[in-house]
């Protein structure tokens, strides 16, 4: 008998943006968006926490901000840092005091942990999520047995753009290759405008395509079961 496959869809960035957080509401209500990860050092982060408890069934967990780069002219460069990702005491403290924040904002627990450009898949960062930042005891994206996918994004590792990985076309092909047991497909949707970032315009196409009814016919024929990382601990796993 195959194995059932448990999908949750993650949207980063939640908080980063009005728009973003408007992207990702819609993308949960209309759409197949069953998590998200909220960057608490943002202006629109309270907000993001105000419609977090708005809508219960959204879980939300931690984006770690450490630093952000933009890869221009075959090199990449750094649009900002928070503090030096090679000072463990320094990346510790801060971790500690995001999560804090987080706690204060939302008024619980983050579901699972992950970091903006997946700064902890190296050290020491990593040490210090898989270590579990205040006793901590979710989920950590790369290191859990959640499968993580990254297909749906509409830009290359070097920022090319890729517009047809984040088209329903795209997302169903993405969908079909998921394995048995549990995935995190990781998405980046908003309306951002206002927002400067190098990935802009394709979160507006991500909104169109995660809540197009396609796909959930597709996740209905696939027999795969929209999840979310707080029903991930609720069932045990």
């Amino acid at each position: 008998m195959t194995e059932t496959r448990f999908l949750i869809v993650n949207a980063d960035d939640f908080g980063q943006s009005a728009g973003v957080n408007r992207g990702i509401l819609e993308a949960h209500t209309r759409g197949i968006v069953t998590s998200a990860s909220l960057m608490v050092r943002w202006p629109f982060a309270s907000e993001a926490a105000v419609l977090a408890r708005e809508h219960p069934r959204l879980s939300v967990g931690l984006h770690v901000d450490l630093g952000e780069w933009i890869y221009q002219d075959e090199n990449w460069k750094q649009v900002y840092s928070v503090v030096p990702l090679q000072d463990r005491a320094a990346v510790d403290k801060e971790v500690n005091r995001q999560l804090a924040e987080f706690r204060r904002l939302v008024g619980a627990e983050p579901t699972h942990l992950d970091s903006h450009q997946h700064v902890h898949r190296d050290e020491p960062v990593r040490s210090v999520l898989r270590d579990g930042p205040g006793e901590l005891d979710v989920p950590l994206r790369h290191f859990s047995k959640v499968h993580y996918c990254g297909d749906f994004y509409g830009q290359t590792a070097h920022g090319e753009p890729y517009p047809e990985a984040i088209t329903v076309q795209g997302l169903v092909k993405t969908l079909a290759s998921l394995p048995a047991g549990w995935s995190e497909l990781c998405c980046h949707p908003g309306f951002a405008d206002e927002l400067e970032s190098a990935y802009r315009s394709q979160r507006s196409q991500e909104v169109q395509t995660l809540r197009d009814p396609a796909i959930r016919e597709v996740l209905a024929e696939k027999e795969i079961e929209l999840q979310s990382f707080r029903s991930l601990r609720r069932m045990g796993r």
